[in-house]
């Protein structure tokens, strides 16, 4: 498991992106710098800022893949609705 920080913005906290190996990842605001040791000791496992490193490869093809599959099955319903002759676009 890896931690990516990212900044603080106008809108949100600094929070960190955890993700394993598979790509999966999830988000977790971290409440400022002090986070970032808490985080990387819990995780036992490398922290990087995110602003240098850019997010991990298996991470963007995950989100991807998952991109892929929404949009397949959002036309799999489409096409069910336009067979069975409702409006596709409910």
């Amino acid at each position: 498991m890896e931690g990516f920080v990212e900044p603080e913005t106008a809108v949100n906290e600094m929070s960190v992106v955890l993700v394993d190996e598979t790509g999966e990842f999830v988000r977790r605001r971290i409440g400022g710098p002090r986070g970032i040791d808490v985080v990387a000791k819990i995780i036992d496992g490398p922290v990087y800022d995110v602003e240098e490193t850019g997010y991990p490869q298996r991470m963007r093809e995950r989100i991807e893949r998952e991109r892929i599959l929404r949009k397949r099955e959002e036309q799999r319903l489409r096409r069910e609705r336009f067979e069975r002759g409702e409006s596709p676009d409910r």
